[in-house]
């Protein structure tokens, strides 16, 4: 299964009203919390449905500063 993180710009099966299919994630947890990048409306799925529901990650977001320093510690 592939990592979800925040600020990943996700492309959607279908497309959201607005016409736009690309989501950006702003939150992570049990349910994955998601904004339209066409007109900034904001969308809560639970994680299953978020993994079907999604069709590739366009943009992955920025490392978190765990997993880098999880990173430099397994190095030295």
């Amino acid at each position: 299964m592939e990592e979800i993180r925040l600020e990943d710009v996700v492309q959607m099966r279908k497309t959201h009203p607005c016409g736009s299919d690309r989501w950006t994630v702003i939150r992570i947890g049990a349910d994955i919390k998601i904004k339209c990048l066409g007109c900034g409306r904001i969308v809560m799925l639970d994680r299953e449905t978020f993994v079907k529901r999604r069709k590739k990650v366009l943009e992955q977001g920025p490392v978190p500063e765990q997993e880098t320093l999880r990173q430099m510690l397994r190095q030295e």
